[in-house]
C-alpha cells in the first residue's frame, strides 16, 4: 500500500517512510522492485502491434498525454516542465486499439518532450510498418510520416496562410475527430 501511494498519488519517499516508521531507503526499494515487476508485465510495442494485425484490425489511435506530477526543485527536474500545459509532468504515449481500448503505453519521458519525438524514439512508423498497420492520430504528430506515397500515420489538416482548407477538409478532420473520440466527430454526425 506504500508503493501503491508513492505511485499513485506522487508521495515523498520521506513523508511515507516517517508515517510508517520505516526508511525511506526501503520505500524507495520497494518502490524499484514494483515497477521492475509492472514493466516485466508490460507488452512491448512490436509484440503488442503484432497481436492487434493477426485480430484483424487495420489501425491504431495514438496520442501522447501529460501525466501531471508535484513540482520538485532543482536542475533535474526543470525538463519536466510542460510549456504547452504549463505544469510539471511526465509525458507518454498511448496505443489503443479502434475500439479504445489500450494495446500500449510508452516509457515515461521528461514533461517537454513533443508527441512527434516521443514516436520518432520509440521507432513507431517502423513497428507499425513491419506489422502492416496504419494509426490515426491529432496535429501533435503533423510531419512524422514523411512517405506520401505510403503513409502510416493520418493526421488532421492545418490550415496555413499559403494552404487554405477546401470545403471538403472539416468533413474528413470531424471524421478523423470522431474516429478518435474527439468532440468534432460528435458533431460532424449531427
Amino acid at each position: 500500500m506504500i508503493v501503491l501511494a508513492v505511485l499513485r498519488h506522487d508521495q515523498r519517499l520521506a513523508d511515507m517512510a516517517g508515517g510508517n516508521d520505516i526508511s525511506a531507503t526501503t520505500v524507495r526499494r520497494w518502490r524499484d522492485e514494483l515497477i521492475g515487476l509492472l514493466a516485466a508485465k508490460a507488452p512491448r510495442l512490436d509484440q503488442a502491434l503484432k497481436k492487434i494485425a493477426r485480430r484483424g484490425d487495420e489501425a491504431v489511435l495514438i496520442d501522447g498525454t501529460l501525466i501531471p506530477t508535484q513540482r520538485r526543485t532543482g536542475k533535474a527536474n526543470r525538463p519536466n516542465y510542460s510549456g504547452k500545459h504549463h505544469r510539471h509532468g511526465l509525458h507518454v504515449l498511448a496505443l489503443t486499439d479502434e475500439k479504445g481500448r489500450l494495446i500500449w503505453i510508452s516509457a515515461a519521458r521528461p514533461g517537454r518532450t513533443h508527441d512527434i519525438t516521443a514516436a520518432r524514439r520509440d521507432h513507431l512508423l517502423a513497428h507499425l510498418r513491419a506489422a502492416g498497420l496504419g494509426a490515426l492520430a491529432d496535429l501533435g504528430f503533423l510531419g512524422l510520416d514523411d512517405d506520401p506515397d505510403n503513409p502510416v500515420v493520418v493526421t488532421g489538416f492545418k490550415a496555413t496562410r499559403a494552404r487554405k482548407r477546401t470545403a471538403a477538409s472539416p468533413e474528413g478532420s470531424a471524421r478523423r475527430s470522431g474516429a478518435r473520440g474527439g468532440s468534432a466527430g460528435t458533431r460532424a454526425a449531427q
